[in-house]
């Protein structure tokens, strides 16, 4: 097993990660609704937001702190980085209330900060990170029978989520879109942590670059990110961001760490009080989430009290439920 600095350092990448894309969440909804306003929206197909500077903007922003994440998994486990996501939110539902003028009624400063707090637990007994001396490790557990399974039910999931639900639902109910990238979210976060440690190890002089273990991973990811960026894009269209951001972290969060357990079996060096504080932080920033989300039209805004509207094929208002 590593060092205890290890999971400092993962710690310290994963905050500096979490305000960067809790940030872009703000501009790239900027973006979009300039986009909108002058051409066809995201979430019905159009791609006007690809000229929009503050939509790239955003990107570059998401890209910047996606780069704290991805280094962030070289040195801490999944448990320990991504429920930091939730500070993410935070950051995100604070600019989204001064910026974008989405409110937050006071229970969702509750919420906020019951994720803080979750976060804050869950760090603190978070396992250490494994010790990887080659990406053949890693194909190896990737490879198990158990892994596999999960691997294949989630792509038979995301598929009938496209294929069927995504043209009856998707513009009415966020799970849709939001399902889509957490399901790809988990297996893309299992990518970029073998990645991460790929070159990790490939800086500190074992170049595993040479195997395509490591190859098959990058493509992986690739693919798999811009998979989830068309969805969430439609997702952030359609409906509020201050909602958006927490049911994506909390769908995407547990199911990284389902997917991570399967995959890395970090809970295995364990005692039962840690696995418990763990499941204890985890569930009050579900908690936390809960509120943000109960609590979404409650902050007196227009943006927040009014329903989203989308116009049907036959011009009639329609209303959309997150």
């Amino acid at each position: 097993m590593v060092g205890v600095s290890d999971n400092i350092r993962g710690f310290v990448l994963a905050i500096s990660s979490s305000v960067f894309i809790g940030s872009s969440f703000i501009i790239k909804k900027k973006g979009l609704k300039r986009a909108g306003a002058a051409g066809t929206r995201a979430s019905e197909g159009g791609y006007a937001y690809l000229k929009e500077p503050w939509w790239w903007a955003g990107m570059i922003t998401m890209i910047l702190g996606e780069g704290l994440n991805f280094a962030a998994y070289a040195y801490a486990p999944a448990i320990l980085v991504t429920p930091l996501g939730a500070l993410s939110i935070i950051f995100s539902a604070i600019l989204a209330h001064f910026i974008l003028e989405e409110r937050l009624h006071m229970f969702g400063v509750v919420g906020c900060i019951l994720c803080l707090f979750g976060s804050v637990t869950i760090v603190l007994h978070a396992p250490l990170e494994r010790d990887i001396e080659s990406v053949k490790q890693v194909w190896h557990l990737a490879t198990e029978p158990v892994f596999i399974v999960y691997t294949l039910v989630v792509l038979v999931v995301v598929v009938v989520l496209v294929v069927f639900y995504v043209p009856r639902y998707g513009q009415s109910h966020m799970v849709v879109y939001i399902g889509i990238c957490s399901l790809m979210g988990s297996l893309t976060v299992m990518g970029v942590k073998a990645v991460a440690i790929a070159l990790k190890l490939s800086f500190s002089g074992s170049n595993q670059f040479i195997y395509f273990e490591t190859w098959f991973f990058t493509i992986l990811v690739i693919a798999f990110c811009f998979m989830q960026m068309i969805y969430l894009n439609k997702a952030l269209d359609i409906f509020n961001t201050a909602v958006v951001s927490p049911v994506y972290y909390v769908m995407f969060t547990t199911l990284t760490i389902v997917a991570s357990m399967i995959m890395f079996q970090e809970w295995h060096s364990q005692t039962t009080t840690q696995i418990v504080s763990e499941f204890c932080g985890f569930v009050t920033i579900l908690c936390g989430t809960f509120l943000l989300h109960k609590t979404k039209d409650m902050g007196g805004s227009p943006t927040m009290a009014t329903p989203l509207y989308h116009r049907s094929r036959d011009s009639s208002p329609r209303e959309v439920e997150p």
